[in-house]
């Protein structure tokens, strides 16, 4: 009979490995939104938060955009209405100075007040449009039948 044992040792002067995070992303990626519908849904939503005495959201054409549609192409890819990876795309927004992240996804709408109000008509998606941020990124596009996806990442700078 033979007997193996293996022995493992810690040792305090072993070095931890830390990854280093990478939220680089192609800016070029906010120009594939559908920027008409994008316009539409954000006066639409900057109308309602008027109403409640909330202060108009401001369109960013950059960074989060480019992460919304990054992220609506990662749904479209699937076939699937997600929130999967919010954390990263947070952490992205956070690590440009954002406090706080919201998301809203949708699919099938095909106007930017349909959205809107099916996003009005559903306390968590509500609760991000009344929530307390400054600026908004989009990623609107078609798949291949022309059924919309739709992400609204929000942000307070």
């Amino acid at each position: 009979m033979v007997l193996f044992a293996t022995v493992v040792s810690c040792s305090k002067d072993e070095s931890v490995v830390v990854e280093e995070v990478n939220y680089t992303i192609d800016l070029n990626l906010a120009m594939e939104t559908n920027w008409e519908l994008a316009d539409g849904v954000l006066q639409l939503v900057n109308e309602h938060r008027a109403t409640l005495g909330l202060p108009a959201i401001k369109r960013d054409q950059t960074y989060a955009s480019a992460y919304a549609v990054e992220h609506t192409q990662y749904m479209i890819e699937r076939a699937k209405l997600s929130h999967d990876n919010f954390s990263d795309r947070s952490a992205a927004l956070k690590d440009r100075g954002a406090k706080i992240v919201g998301e809203n996804v949708a699919y099938g709408y095909e106007t930017a007040e349909a959205v809107v109000h099916a996003w009005l008509n559903s306390p968590g998606h509500r609760q991000i449009i009344e929530g307390l941020y400054t600026h908004s990124g989009f990623g609107i596009i078609a798949n291949e039948r022309g059924d919309y996806y739709f992400t609204q990442l929000f942000y307070r700078k």
